[in-house]
Formats: C-alpha cells, structure tokens, sequence
C-alpha cells in the first residue's frame, strides 16, 4: 500500500498566492494584492505543506526586526484536517521563530489549542461589516486643530512614516508597508498638524470590497477625519470591513457611527508579556495575517 509522502519546504513569490486563495475560500477576504506585500516583509517566512507533492496546508510566519515574529495564514484543506499535517507544520513555523516573541490573530475554534502551545491570550479583536457612505450618526469628538491637513502618503517622506508606524507595531517594518502602500488600488493619507504626522490610513481593494487598515490617529477626531476621507474615496455602496482593537472603544463608536456590525472576531496572543503599544491610538489593525 502506498504510503503518502508529507514535504514541507518554504514558498517562493508565486506559491504565496496560494495563500490569499485559500484565505479566501475560508472567507476571510483577503486583498486583492496582499500577497505580493506579505512576501515582502519577509521573503523566507512563508511554508507549504506537500502531500505527494499536491498543496494541503500553508502557513506564514514572518520575521520583524531580531527579536519579534508573527503567524498567520494557518490553513489546511478540509479534508486532511485533523490528520496531524498541520500539527507538522505548526512545528517548523514555531522553530523558524525560535527565539523570539510570538505573535497571532487566532480564530475562536483555534484559541484553546493556541494556549496550550504557550500562548497568551492579550485582547480581543473585532472585525466590523458596512457600507460605504456617510455616517449614520453625528461625531461627539470636537476637532480642536484648525491646521489638520489630510495628504497622499506620497507629501511625507518614508521615513518619517516608517517612524509613525513604529508607534504601533512591536519592530519596524519598512519593507512591508513600502509594499502595502504600493499594492494597486490602494488609498493611503497621513494627517500632519504642525509638519507633524498625526494620523495614517489606508483603504485597499479586497475580494470583496475594500478594507481599512491600518487606521493609526493620535486623537478620535484624527481618526474620525482619516477614516471619513478613506470612505470617499470609493464608490457608496460599496462593502468595507475594519478591523478593529476590541479595547479601543474610540474605535468601536467610529465603526458604529458608520453603521457597522460585527461580523468576526480573534483574539490577538503571544507567546510572552504583549508588547507595551498605545492600543488607544490604534484604530484600525493593518492585518489579521501579519499583524
């Protein structure tokens, strides 16, 4: 009797695609472009398991800087679930990372299985669903800057966002948000007060309509400008999904005010004490797949 033979062994540029089509099928519409900014972060961080040389099961887990690291894109095909395949290749992902803080997005039938492999639960993440068009209700946040100018990302230089953004996340990710701000279709603005980055944005183009993220503001008001002008940018009518810190409640009312509902929830985990970011001033998360 034939015995299958399991490979596992890393992907190259074309076979990440492989990824966003699974995550599709999985209906977690993916972007369109995402996987040409996912390779970029990390050209060695993406792994395929091999049955008979047939793709079952994939897996990112993407290197920042020397001391942090992500998972996501964690999918094997129904039908060889629960086989022990991705078990296999959970294993190589989590020695690929050895040494570092680990982090993930994990989807609530995951998250018990994720504990017992170390991890910690942080906080709870929301995606919410609409419509484009305007918002349903009127803001209680003041604007108290009368100089606050909404700009193409292109007015500041990459280092000054690359900065901003560092606010955010546990490393800087240069290569990665140079290709996500560069995927086709995307809308990226920052805020400046003061030649100042105050706020950053992007709206890009997804299986099925568009997602906001990141949504980074130092102030609702911030927030609430950014998020209104990635909303004109795109047709009314148009689906949008946000991502969104369960625990930043100035987000919440944004999406609410919009006439958002929640649609789908993970739990952001790692592997030790969560990085000391300003949650408060992330509004809207860049990924769910590489955070």
């Amino acid at each position: 009797m034939h015995k299958p033979e399991y490979k596992i062994r890393p992907m190259n540029r074309s076979e990440v695609e492989l990824c966003t089509q699974w995550a599709s099928a999985e209906g977690w519409n993916p972007g369109k472009h995402d996987a040409q900014a996912f390779y970029a972060a990390d050209q060695k961080g993406f792994w395929v398991g091999l049955l008979d040389g047939e793709p079952i099961s994939t897996i990112s887990a993407v290197r920042y800087g020397d001391d942090f690291g992500f998972i996501g894109l964690y999918i094997v095909r129904p039908e060889y679930r629960g086989l022990g395949y991705g078990l296999k290749l959970w294993q190589v992902a989590m020695q690929h990372l050895h040494g570092r803080l680990i982090g993930l997005d994990g989807v609530v039938a995951q998250q018990a299985n994720y504990k017992k492999n170390g991890f910690k639960f942080a906080y709870n993440n929301i995606r919410y669903q609409g419509i484009a068009g305007p918002s349903q209700a009127p803001s209680q946040t003041l604007n108290l800057f009368t100089d606050m100018q909404v700009l193409p990302v292109s007015a500041v230089s990459n280092d000054w966002l690359v900065a901003y953004d560092r606010n955010f996340f546990p490393q800087s990710r240069e290569r990665f948000l140079t290709a996500w701000i560069g995927q086709p279709g995307v809308i990226a603005r920052v805020v400046m007060i003061d030649d100042m980055v105050r706020g950053f944005g992007v709206i890009r183009p997804c299986e099925t309509g568009y997602k906001i993220g990141p949504l980074f503001a130092d102030e609702e008001s911030i927030a609430q400008q950014l998020f209104d002008t990635l909303l004109g940018s795109v047709q009314h009518g148009t689906q949008i999904q946000f991502d969104i810190p369960a625990i930043n409640s100035g987000a919440r009312a944004l999406a609410e005010r919009h006439g958002m509902t929640p649609v789908f929830e993970t739990a952001r985990m790692y592997t030790g004490e969560a990085p000391k970011l300003d949650i408060a001033r992330i509004y809207g998360i860049t990924s769910f797949e590489l955070g």
